[in-house]
């Protein structure tokens, strides 16, 4: 008996208890929400993205932090000038909020930390965003401002995106646009603050209005314009005003950039089109000059195939062995390069004052002919 009771409630552990009431309508759930409840507080009138006040407390109910938190960053030489003479209102804007600052000028470190009088906890975060803003080249002014809480911050590092220098540094100016019209646009629809400096880009605002900023920086260094964003958000704000689209899909309003490479055949059938076009214009007009030099030039012959490596060059050590130049000393090679490096030097200053000379050269002079001349003219 023992056994067959055994036997049956091993069994019944592995099947799934029966339902209690048959009558519930079973409803397809998925399995990350089966045991989500109804909250019968969370109303569609609550903002969820409001931001409430943080007073400080009273005296007598204040208890300080057990543990002290600090923050340090080092600063760059050109910015402890500034630093020195805007340190005093940033000490004092610092203390309104419970937080103690240093100013290191031998290290070129600048430090908060929190003391017995901070109430709030995250307060100390802001004082870092401070002084990283101040780091970047930030006003003191401005950068203070992120000790609100409707303020963030964001330091988007940008100096590894792009590998060609020169390439990098027109990405950046399109950043900031011609006379700094792009960047006014940016700051205008994102509600942000955005100051371009070395290899980062500084903003200050609305935490939707940093993730769009984040978005157009990298994008523009990623070799996409930022008037297409720029385009896309003004956009966005004239939807936004019409209440019938609130619960609406925007995509069919918004345009589709698409980045198209064309094909090496693509390419050379576009040319060729372009050249036919010309060639009849041209053609029309009678122009036989245009046509001659619209025509596509002759291909260049054939090399004969070979199945054999071409020969081996010699090496730079090769023609120094081959010349004498290995086994001199090294003052006798820097002498000689040295010689061949003022013999370039030469030749080009002789080539500059040949194009200087020119301007002072007097054109030819073309006299009329006189009676004399017409009249022996005449004669012949």
């Amino acid at each position: 008996m023992a056994s067959t009771s055994a036997a049956s409630s091993s069994k019944s552990k592995g099947k799934a208890p029966a339902p209690v009431d048959s009558a519930e309508p079973a409803t397809d759930v998925p399995k990350n929400k089966r045991h989500r409840k109804d909250k019968p507080w969370d109303t569609d009138d609550i903002d969820h993205w409001a931001i409430e006040a943080f007073p400080a407390p009273a005296a007598d109910s204040h208890r300080p932090f057990t543990e002290e938190s600090s923050f340090a960053l080092l600063f760059p030489k050109y910015r402890e000038p500034y630093l020195r003479s805007v340190w005093s209102s940033v000490t004092s804007s610092l203390e309104k909020v419970g937080l103690a600052c240093e100013l290191d000028l031998v290290q070129g470190k600048m430090t908060v930390k929190t003391t017995r009088k901070t109430w709030d906890p995250y307060i100390v975060f802001k004082g870092r965003d401070v002084l990283k803003l101040l780091a970047r080249g930030v006003n003191a002014p401005q950068a203070l401002k992120v000790l609100q809480d409707d303020i963030a911050c964001d330091v988007i590092k940008i100096g590894g995106l792009v590998r060609n220098k020169e390439r990098f540094v027109k990405r950046r100016q399109r950043i900031v646009g011609p006379n700094g019209s792009t960047l006014k646009a940016i700051e205008l629809l994102t509600d942000c603050y955005i100051l371009v400096q070395g290899n980062t880009v500084s903003a200050m605002g609305a935490y939707k209005g940093l993730k769009e900023v984040r978005r157009i920086v990298i994008d523009c260094m990623n070799n996409v314009h930022p008037i297409y964003r720029i385009k896309e958000l003004m956009i966005r704000r004239e939807l936004a005003k019409d209440p019938k689209l609130v619960n609406e899909s925007w995509d069919r309003f918004l345009p589709k950039f698409q980045k198209r490479h064309l094909k090496t055949s693509e390419k050379t059938a576009k040319k060729n089109a372009v050249l036919e076009r010309r060639v009849e214009t041209h053609g029309e007009a009678g122009d036989g000059s245009a046509t001659a030099a619209a025509a596509p030039k002759p291909k260049p012959a054939k090399k004969v195939y070979t199945p054999f490596p071409p020969a081996q060059q010699p090496s730079k050590i090769d023609l120094q062995l081959a010349s004498g130049e290995y086994f001199l000393k090294p003052k006798e090679k820097e002498a000689i390069e040295k010689k061949k490096r003022e013999d370039r030097q030469k030749g080009v200053a002789e080539e500059r004052r040949a194009q200087r000379e020119e301007a002072f050269i007097a054109p030819p002079e073309t006299a009329e002919p006189t009676v004399h001349e017409r009249k022996r003219k005449r004669r012949e």
